[in-house]
């Protein structure tokens, strides 16, 4: 919990202080001109923003060893290991954000196999 916290958190300021380098860790271009009606840097704000406060809020739920939050991570974060898998294998964004969705995938099964040996009795 506290590992996914910590990189959520830095992720969220990477994305609010160096959108570029965000953008370009992930596979997307950030061409120096933006048409109109391109909103990219508000999306990426304001996800950013939500990564960064997701990472404070992990790290509140380790430090307090909330165990009811750990189990609620972990069908979320499955199903955002299937959308984000799903969009890139159906080609709506590059390879690179495979990435994001094996991290999601690997965390809530690294908790969940936790939570279970923790239940067992077994470390």
């Amino acid at each position: 919990m506290a590992v996914f916290g910590a990189c959520a958190l830095v992720m969220g300021a990477v994305g609010l202080v160096a959108p570029g380098a965000l953008l370009a860790s992930l596979g997307f271009a950030d061409p120096a001109v933006r048409a109109p009606a391109d909103h990219t840097r508000a999306f990426l704000t304001a996800s950013s923003m939500a990564s960064f406060n997701m990472g404070a809020y992990y790290l509140l739920a380790a430090a307090a060893d909330w165990r009811a939050f750990f189990r609620w991570t972990v069908p979320f974060r499955l199903l955002t290991c299937a959308v984000f898998t799903g969009v890139v294998i159906g080609g709506a964004v590059p390879a690179g954000f495979l990435g994001v969705g094996l991290w999601e995938g690997a965390g809530a099964a690294a908790t969940g196999y936790a939570l279970f040996r923790e239940r067992r009795g077994t470390s």
